[in-house]
């Protein structure tokens, strides 16, 4: 009796041991491969230098980054640019989007190569928002809407005033005045009035690196796109164009969205 016993619990030990070895496995296997891959698309009335700090930041982490050159002439135009970014990258990706450019990762982010979107200081919209609906519909107005520029063919361009003040107000006169002379416009009805169709974060996890002191993109609006998404949120007390005030705190989420972390 006494051995019969003994040899239910030897069994019982086993099967403990392996259920347990077993669980440490999945476990292992489960843990999410770190991305080595980043796409960056920038905003409205930028390039795709806008991202120069950043670049250097990311790459001394032994990450592969491309920053798209979007044209700004229409949502479809710009998707269609980054999605032949993806295209030449065989392997995972992280897409990064900054400010309008978040409309683009929402749209080009169902690309089975994207496995995580990074929003900074972006519009996440859902299906049937725009850049132009979301920021009518939020219940603080920014400054910088009063400095939007139209031409007579729809292209928007943003005010001196709009860069000093409201735009890059953190920067350093010359590189305020380098924005404003390099500007690029872009398509009022075709592009920042567009909506989306396609819902990437609905799908795929995301990051948000929301700007309190934003006055283009109201910080209270970054946190409700963000909250609705359930994307991981970090902060900074920075102007919009945080990816060239602050590209450290940038880098650091766009590395944690790489590696699958919080």
């Amino acid at each position: 009796m006494s051995i019969s016993r003994n040899l239910q619990s030897a069994v019982l030990a086993a099967g403990l041991a392996a259920s347990t070895a077993g669980s440490s496995a999945v476990a292992q296997t489960s843990a999410p491969e770190p991305v080595k891959n980043v796409v960056l698309v920038h905003g409205a009335w930028v390039d795709g230098s806008s991202w120069s700090k950043v670049i250097p930041l990311l790459e001394a982490k032994g990450l592969h980054v491309v920053s798209v050159q979007i044209p700004l002439t229409s949502l479809a135009d710009d998707v269609a640019a980054t999605n032949r970014a993806l295209a030449l990258i065989d392997a995972p990706v992280i897409l990064v989007g900054h400010s309008y450019g978040g409309v683009v990762i929402t749209q080009a982010g169902s690309d089975p190569k994207v496995k995580g979107l990074v929003y900074i200081a972006a519009f996440a919209p859902d299906a049937g928002e725009s850049v132009f609906s979301l920021a009518k519909s939020s219940p603080v107005q920014p400054p910088a809407l009063a400095q939007i520029v139209p031409d007579s063919t729809g292209f928007t361009k943003i005010s001196k005033q709009g860069i000093d003040e409201d735009f890059a107000e953190e920067l350093s006169t010359t590189d305020k005045a380098v924005l404003f002379a390099t500007q690029v416009p872009a398509s009022a009805p075709n592009a920042l009035g567009a909506p989306v169709t396609e819902v990437a974060w609905k799908a795929k996890p995301s990051w948000t690196l929301i700007t309190l002191n934003d006055r283009v993109l109201p910080f209270q609006a970054q946190q409700a796109m963000a909250q609705r998404s359930g994307a991981h949120v970090t902060s900074v007390g920075s102007s919009h164009l945080v990816i060239l005030a602050h590209p450290k705190d940038v880098a650091e989420v766009i590395e944690r969205a790489a590696n699958g972390t919080k």
